[in-house]
């Protein structure tokens, strides 16, 4: 028995691979690098569904049918009442979805990858106490999610922005949410409970909550001057590093810098302060020096948390949405691993091993 199921081969798929060692990730035959640097969400979206629905599509038809999809979904906005309004911004978005009917086809499908972007930053809005945009449907999926969160048209390095990360997390192999969703696939329940259980995963400070803590380190250390003297006295009291280390990767994690290479645009445009760039890579260069001299035998690296933050938060959206816009670009990975489940595996059902009290001899 291996406890946390490390090394344990639960899965076969064609959709990504994650190598710890080499620090690569490739989805659907393709380096990370080559997709940040070329694609579209829409067209990882129709690489990662290939073969899976019962249609094939192209990246512009997709795009043209999320935007139509946006705009329908829009009117489950209304019901969004105080209750719901009160919860955690990942909460609220989560019982949206679970309004939304459950099934196997490319409409669920399509409607599962459209719901995040519609109603997360209705809800940011709303929470906000400002009214919630309708999206534009003609826009790409980043563009329209930026334009429904600020109600204005994204730059061309916002979008850029935004589209990098959401290609960059579509997919990461079998982790935890994505173990989740294939789960629940695996008895047939359909894709919206299949998503339903991937996103209850991912909300789970251990898996998908640590970039905003990020940030919240950032802000304490202030300055590039007292970054080494904090992040030491942050060790000395036994306190974690946000941003730093991953159970997979033994070198540095590759979306980090995918995401690092997204933030330049967008400085050199003078859309995020170039200060906080500055202390955001005085840290990591600190951090990593006292972590090589702590734990020497620990790979304890930047992972994706660490520029998402920061990306995210150039952006405009508030670091208590970052979980719910990181299940945005997630959820096809999510419905991507759920059909290849639900077409070539079977019911999930490991055994357990029993060591507890047994009955007393009569």
């Amino acid at each position: 028995m291996k406890n946390g199921l490390e090394d344990v081969i639960a899965a076969e798929t064609q959709l990504s691979d994650v190598d710890g060692e080499a620090g690569r990730l490739i989805i659907r035959g393709v380096s990370l690098d080559h997709l940040v640097s070329t694609a579209t969400y829409e067209s990882v979206a129709a690489l990662l569904l290939e073969g899976l629905m019962e249609r094939h599509f192209e990246p512009t038809e997709l795009t043209r049918l999320l935007g139509e999809m946006r705009v329908r979904l829009f009117a489950h906005v209304a019901s969004l009442g105080p209750e719901l309004l009160a919860l955690p911004p990942v909460d609220a978005m989560r019982a949206l979805i679970a309004r939304l009917p459950d099934g196997e086809d490319f409409e669920a499908a399509l409607r599962l990858l459209a719901a995040p972007a519609v109603f997360l930053p209705a809800i940011l809005r709303l929470q906000a106490r400002k009214e919630p945009v309708a999206p534009a449907g003609s826009l790409s999926q980043a563009a329209d999610i930026l334009w429904m969160l600020t109600g204005q048209l994204p730059s061309a390095e916002q979008t850029a922005a935004l589209n990098a990360y959401l290609v960059t997390i579509s997919d990461h192999g079998l982790n935890a949410s994505t173990f989740a969703s294939r789960v629940i696939a695996s008895t047939r329940a359909g894709l919206t409970s299949s998503v339903l259980a991937a996103l209850s995963a991912l909300k789970g400070p251990l898996h998908g909550g640590a970039p905003g803590p990020v940030l919240d380190m950032l802000d304490a250390i202030g300055n590039s001057e007292n970054a080494r003297d904090w992040l030491t006295r942050a060790l000395d009291h036994g306190e974690r590093l946000m941003g730093f280390g991953h159970r997979i990767y033994r070198v540095r994690d590759p979306r980090a810098d995918a995401l690092k290479r997204a933030l330049r645009p967008l400085v050199s445009a003078g859309q995020v302060d170039h200060r906080r760039i500055a202390l955001a890579e005085a840290v990591e260069e600190a951090a990593l020096a006292i972590l090589r001299q702590r734990k020497p035998g620990r790979a304890l690296d930047v992972n994706v948390e660490f520029y998402t933050a920061l990306l995210l938060d150039a952006l405009g959206f508030p670091r208590e949405s970052f979980t719910g816009v990181f299940a945005i670009g997630r959820t096809v990975g999510w419905i991507a691993h759920a059909r290849e489940q639900s077409l070539e595996g079977r019911l999930i059902r490991p055994r357990s091993v029993y060591v507890g009290p047994l009955p007393q001899a009569a």
